[in-house]
């Protein structure tokens, strides 16, 4: 008995020492990010021991969600239903990342809202606001639709999604004093709540533009094997943009447009040297857009059949500009918000949408934006540009 007594005593106080070490290293880190990235302005985080989120998730045996390096779970903290994000690696500088980004984009709708850590860990954990309704992927994916035995989500909340994550990710690249990139667009770094809201999350690859660059040096070898995609420019220099971020986008666009994963394509086949951008693009001007669309989409009952297939070329339009291989053809994520505004309205207001992206003259407003993207530094018109394009402004 007595031997017992002492060997929980000694486990118990290495657990502690363990613990201990794990607060100062990851508080430190902490620390160190929230002075570089908040410039002094308080971000209230609160801290968790390890021992209450056990108790909050009865010993992680709740997992709702399983993400990219991630585990999910449903918890439950002083009476509130919580989501607790676990990490796979040992990458706790991922986790602070994923941490400050999200507290410092907490003010915009459309972002997971981080309410705490536990700091006691190797890996920190974190809390966020509960998401109800999962990861998109799950309501957008075919496979993932009929596995679960979802309703397809209809094209009018596609489109909305859209706009509302292109907002999110205009506040990210001109809000802040320098631009920040997501680097990591994802339908399953995109969760929904009750009422179907889209909130961006995973900001763990997230960087900044340094003061006075235009781009940003990443680590190439590990982000190559973590990152699904890497753009044309990451491959060429190592080196990325805020472009980076509309080039990802662009395929999201696409993946909303044909319900599948751009990983895992089973309704058309791909050549091996081929890409989904290039055969859309193919497609497209073929006027074959019917084939590539999900076909829950072209489904939808209504009178509408015009105004929809005009939203589709425009937003298969979009896409490709957004995933140009050139950046600097790119428009910015401010020049994709307003675009998807003008199509939403096109089927709310019956507007005429003056045929493709080049007829809108987006191009024109693309030169605009390159050469303030230039000097990193976002004008009050950008940030009112991005606001009016969205149905409501940001309290910030």
């Amino acid at each position: 008995m007595r031997w017992s007594c002492l060997t929980d005593h000694f486990f118990n106080k290495r657990r502690g020492e363990r613990e201990r070490a794990a607060f100062y290293e990851n508080g430190s880190l902490l620390l160190e990010k929230l002075i570089v990235s908040c410039n002094g302005k308080p971000i209230p985080i609160r801290t968790f021991s390890a021992q209450q989120l056990l108790l909050a998730t009865n010993n992680y045996s709740s997992e709702l969600l399983r993400g990219p390096w991630v585990h999910w779970y449903k918890g439950s903290l002083e009476g509130r239903i919580v989501l607790i994000k676990r990490f796979d690696y040992a990458l706790p500088d991922l986790a602070i990342n994923d941490l400050v980004i999200s507290a410092q984009m907490s003010g915009h709708s459309n972002v997971l809202k981080p309410t705490g850590c536990c700091l006691h860990t190797p890996v920190p954990i974190l809390v966020f606001e509960f998401a109800a309704n999962g990861f998109l992927a799950d309501r957008i994916f075919v496979s993932r639709v009929t596995k679960r035995q979802h309703q397809p989500m209809v094209w009018e909340r596609r489109l909305k999604i859209a706009r509302q994550i292109a907002h999110a990710l205009s506040y990210l690249h001109t809000a802040f004093p320098r631009p920040v990139i997501h680097m990591y667009i994802d339908m399953r770094s995109i969760l929904l709540d009750e009422h179907d809201v889209p909130k961006l999350s995973d900001f763990y690859f997230s960087v900044s533009i340094p003061k006075g660059e235009a781009d940003v040096e990443v680590f190439h070898g590990l982000l190559g094997k973590l990152i699904r995609s890497s753009t044309p420019e990451l491959k060429a220099t190592g080196k990325e943009t805020e472009k980076t971020d509309v080039y990802n986008f662009g395929r999201f666009l696409l993946e909303l447009l044909i319900g599948e994963d751009s990983r895992h394509i089973t309704r058309f086949t791909i050549d091996e040297d081929s890409t989904l951008v290039a055969y859309i693009h193919n497609r497209a001007q073929g006027g074959c857009i019917n084939e590539i669309v999900d076909p829950a989409i072209l489904a939808e009952d209504g009178d509408g059949g015009a105004s929809l297939e005009h939203q589709l070329q425009a937003v298969v339009d979009l896409a490709l500009t957004c995933a140009e291989e050139d950046p600097q053809r790119r428009p910015t994520m401010v020049d994709v918000t307003k675009q998807l505004r003008r199509i939403e309205r096109f089927a709310q207001m019956g507007e005429v949408l003056l045929g493709n992206l080049l007829n809108l003259k987006l191009h024109e407003s693309f030169e605009e934006h390159a050469s303030a993207s230039l000097k990193r530094n976002a004008s009050s018109d950008e940030i009112q540009a991005v606001n009016e394009a969205f149905e409501r402004p940001l309290e910030v």
